[in-house]
């Protein structure tokens, strides 16, 4: 016995729904597709750019340059593609050669966070707009199938059947079902991405600022240099 679904059977059907719904049911369908393309691609652009590497190889650069080991912080993150490494180089090269004017620095390092934050967040604004829209299609397609059920109820005057009118009803609230079945899934994927970028928001000014820190802190002593500096103690004969 297959216990396979018959392709064929699976095909009539969604042709009889698409006949059913009108016009308004192939714009939400072909919405539908373009809402599964959009959050399969979000998602393996956020891999891309790191949004879940947690930053591991960012805070191990960030102690090496609070060392004041500059070359090797730089090395480090150097060919990395994550948003996070991208911004903390930026930074660090804004601070070095921003010596006489540390606000043209930061200028620079937040310059570079919203080009980065702008990239991460590419593709978000076509899942806003199908989420806002994919309902509306459902009720104007709900609408327009309520208005052709009643006008068939009229031109059938005293031998109007109510089932006609009830499958005329039913057929136009396929569109609403469908529209709210696209933007449910398109709202719950933009939050999540929403929360995402968010989250990077916060971590690349967290980085940006430990960067700018160091002038702050002192410079480390090194064994060579304290043992120059310590003052030296004769014993007496």
């Amino acid at each position: 016995m297959n216990s396979f679904p018959d392709l064929s059977a699976i095909v009539a059907t969604a042709a009889d729904f698409l006949a059913a719904g009108g016009p308004s049911i192939w714009v939400i369908a072909a919405l539908s597709v373009i809402t599964v393309a959009l959050i399969l691609w979000k998602t393996w652009d956020l891999i891309w750019l790191g949004a879940w590497s947690g930053g591991r190889h960012v805070n191990r650069a960030l102690e090496l340059w609070r060392a004041h080991q500059d070359g090797e912080a730089k090395a480090l993150l150097s060919g990395r593609r994550t948003v996070r490494a991208k911004l903390v180089i930026a930074a660090m090269e804004a601070e070095q050669h921003s010596h006489l004017d540390r606000e043209a620095g930061k200028e620079e390092a937040v310059r570079v966070a919203k080009l980065l934050l702008a990239r991460a967040g590419g593709g978000l604004r076509p899942l806003e707009l199908i989420a806002t829209i994919a309902p509306l299609l459902g009720l104007l397609g709900t609408v327009l199938g309520m208005i052709s059920a009643f006008q068939a109820l009229q031109e059938s005057g005293a031998r109007a059947d109510p089932a006609m009118l009830a499958g005329g009803i039913w057929e136009a609230l396929l569109t609403t079902a469908a529209g709210m079945a696209v933007a449910i899934p398109a709202s719950i994927a933009l939050t999540w991405f929403e929360s995402i970028i968010d989250r990077l928001r916060l971590e690349m000014e967290d980085a940006g600022t430990r960067v700018f820190q160091r002038s702050n802190a002192p410079e480390p002593v090194h064994l060579a240099t304290a043992e120059a500096a310590a003052p030296r103690r004769f014993s007496a004969e």
